[in-house]
């Protein structure tokens, strides 16, 4: 699988970064292709941020299924494009392999909470948190509360609504006890 950035700054050399470069044999400073500016103009006269995918090949004839799609910036209009090449040619097991994660990648894969709603998000964030301040020796008792509420913080779960009410629920503390901690969280950070 190729993955190519273009800016679209200039465009003699609008590839500022590639990754698997090989198939096409593309590399940083790799100006835009024919096909890269027709879908640029197709996205760019449509609502849509992506091309439908589509079929190409490579210079030594190797077969790829492509996509395209478009980064925009704040008054909408199109600066870059990501393109992603697919290597159809491949073994399937070499592709299979790519995807399968290595040891140090195991080990270093974070969990990712996929709830079902926010409610659940916030509670099952704050289990979470409260066993990695509970199985933190060098946290006393007498701050743990404050720690999870930090941590909390730190997490982003105070941004959705009413998480500080379900947090000092669950902790039994007040949720002015909570705003304060998350005051002298935010005193903290400045």
């Amino acid at each position: 699988c190729e993955i190519v950035l273009h800016s679209l700054e200039d465009l003699n050399t609008s590839a500022i970064k590639i990754a698997n470069g090989e198939n096409t044999g593309r590399q940083v400073g790799s100006p835009i292709t024919d096909l890269a500016l027709k879908m640029l103009k197709d996205i760019e006269g449509s609502e849509r941020n992506f091309s439908r995918s589509y079929f190409t090949r490579a210079k030594g004839g190797v077969l790829m299924k492509s996509i395209t799609v478009a980064i925009r910036n704040g008054e909408n209009r199109v600066i870059g494009l990501l393109c992603i090449n697919v290597n159809l040619d491949a073994p399937f097991s070499q592709v299979l392999q790519s995807f399968m994660p290595t040891q140090e990648a195991k080990e270093a894969a974070s969990s990712v909470n996929f709830a079902s709603d926010v409610e659940e998000l916030v509670d099952q964030t704050v289990e979470r948190t409260i066993e990695e301040i509970n199985a933190d020796k060098s946290v006393s008792n007498n701050t743990k509360n404050r720690q999870i509420v930090m941590e909390l913080y730190d997490k982003g779960i105070f941004d959705i609504k009413d998480a500080i009410n379900r947090v000092a629920d669950r902790l039994n503390i007040s949720k002015h006890t909570v705003y304060l901690y998350i005051r002298q969280r935010k005193t903290e950070d400045e």
